[in-house]
């Protein structure tokens, strides 16, 4: 029996060494950091349309004052769909963030030990890979000190990832094409590097043909899973001031000092002051880096190349994150979408956790034990004063889930016509500002509005809601022309109601670019699931034969 469980020994003690710095997340309250608050404020608006039906939330209602933001349109929902999981199941907001963020760092060891194990075929390498991806400083700068929960959650996939991909160049099988569909929950500046070790296997793999039909057809659906997400992100985008926020040259005062990279006081501050550290027993497997691919290159072990990619390609993102590289983030206007150079850390983690990897895979046998017992003693020691919050907040569910007094960022998501932030709660929900009358509200969603209208004349009527296509008024069934571009309520949905009694209808609608995206979607998850249960009837039948 001992033996059976033998061969998880390393993977049950990554998990028990993820769990350390998790401690402070069993503590109640939510950790103080950067946006931890407006995460869980954004999630509730988020549960709240999921349980109105709504099972593409894209509508904030309560956010901005209760004015409402497109935000949730613009975030990467699978961090948000997760904890309204947990929610669900009867979890408080707060803990179903904690849950996210906790399963999400324990779940990015694990998938970087199945890359490294399939790459190395090296228990040892894997594991001190996989601890190397987890305990290192950017890791617990957006734990404990940005609480960026989307960025925290991406680190699972990128090793997910390589290690389909490196499944499909060893065999032509639709299972790991499917596996490898993860691939649309990664972050953009991690696509880079994934088509450069798509090359990479390329040449290594037997069977070249088979390999890019089944890269081709990974991008494909990737996409179209995606599409809903994506698509009107990315063509809606246009009516918001994200180019005005993300393209005021913030990254010009967020660059990186080298010194940075090697050491630099913890710190709790805002984005000029956090930590931008590697990490120390990291720097050891990047420098080491050289040796090692000298080494295999003299071994005529073909990881010399991955070893030596690696290497050049940290170098070129240490680069880029250094006042050196202005020019580049210049021309490059893609780059400036990332706001802050050292959001290229994340692929720093990556890179030194692989190098690292490679180091102990070439140790021999005999002292590669000893070595990985250094390396997870020292890496633990050095990096044991970062994995604490530094307070926490102890809030009621109902400040979270009831009016918010922010939009829960820094304005780039709102409409282009409004004010970037509202500043105080509307008198009511609706109002006359024009004419005489008197306004019922029947029922009010997140997403919809029903009024009764009895005017003694015409009159024009304020939703405070912010404008943002998709809103439709109806009266009495037919649609009526909204404006929002009112001097006096920038932005604000305002319509006119004629004389006498009228049943009003505000609904938030799926736009022509939505509804299009939500199709692709639907048909790619149609497709992929048909395909699923017809290789599983197609292999239990050939089984019977």
């Amino acid at each position: 029996m001992i033996m059976k469980y033998r061969k998880y020994t390393f993977l049950m003690i990554l998990i028990l060494i993820s769990l350390i710095p998790l401690f402070d997340l069993f503590k109640p309250g939510l950790p103080l950091t950067h946006d931890g608050q407006d995460h869980v404020a954004r999630i509730a608006n988020f549960y709240q349309n999921l349980s109105e039906g709504n099972i593409i939330p894209r509508w904030a209602g309560n956010l901005n004052w209760g004015y409402g933001h497109p935000i949730l349109e613009f975030l990467y929902p699978l961090p948000s769909y997760l904890a309204s999981f947990f929610h669900f199941f009867g979890f408080t907001l707060i803990d179903a963030v904690k849950l996210v963020f906790g399963a999400s760092f324990i779940l990015s060891g694990l998938a970087m030990f199945l890359f490294i194990k399939e790459l190395l075929n090296d228990d040892k390498a894997a594991f001190f890979a996989s601890a190397l991806y987890v305990i290192a400083p950017y890791r617990f700068v957006d734990l404990y000190v940005r609480g960026a929960i989307g960025e925290h959650v991406a680190f699972i996939f990128p090793p997910l990832i390589f290690y389909f991909l490196i499944k499909l160049s060893k065999k032509n099988s639709y299972w790991h094409v499917l596996g490898g569909l993860a691939h649309n929950a990664i972050t953009l500046m991690f696509l880079p590097l994934i088509f450069i070790y798509i090359f990479y296997l390329f040449f290594q793999c037997a069977n070249k043909k088979y390999f890019i039909f089944n890269i081709l057809c990974l991008i494909f659906f990737g996409l179209g899973l995606s599409a809903f997400f994506w698509i009107p992100a990315f063509m809606e985008g246009k009516y918001t001031l994200r180019d005005i926020v993300t393209g005021g040259g913030e990254y010009l005062t967020s660059f990186v000092a080298w010194k940075d990279f090697f050491f630099g006081q913890w710190s709790y501050g805002g984005t000029l002051t956090l930590s931008k550290q590697i990490g120390i027993i990291h720097w050891v497997g990047v420098f080491a880096s050289v040796i090692v691919t000298c080494h295999l290159y003299k071994k005529r072990n073909k990881l010399w190349k991955l070893c030596l990619g690696s290497f050049l390609i940290l170098g070129v993102t240490l680069f880029l994150m250094t006042s050196s590289s202005g020019p580049i983030w210049q021309a490059i206007t893609i780059l400036q979408k990332f706001q802050f150079p050292w959001r290229l850390l994340s692929l720093t983690v990556f890179l030194s956790a692989l190098m690292g990897g490679i180091l102990l895979f070439v140790i021999p046998n005999r002292y590669k034990g000893i070595a990985l017992l250094i390396f997870i003693v020292g890496l633990l020691a050095v990096n044991k004063d970062y994995w604490h919050a530094q307070g926490f907040l102890q809030k009621k569910e109902g400040f979270y889930s009831d009016i918010y007094n922010g939009t829960t960022d820094t304005g780039e998501s709102a409409p282009i016509w409004s004010v970037r932030f509202m500043e105080r709660k509307p008198k009511s929900r609706v109002e006359i500002i024009s004419g005489y009358g008197k306004v019922i509200e029947i029922k009010r969603k997140i997403v919809s509005r029903e009024y009764k209208v009895i005017a003694s004349s015409k009159v024009r009527i304020l939703e405070n809601t912010l404008y943002f296509p998709g809103w439709t008024v109806l009266v009495d069934g037919k649609k009526q022309e909204i404006e929002f571009q009112d001097q006096n309520h920038r932005g604000l949905i305002t319509f006119s109601v004629d004389k006498g009694e009228h049943f009003i209808s505000i609904i938030f609608k799926e736009t022509k670019i939505r509804l299009f995206s939500d199709t692709v979607s639907l048909v790619s998850v149609i497709t992929v699931g048909g395909f699923m249960l017809f290789q599983l009837v197609g292999k239990r039948m050939y089984n019977k034969k």
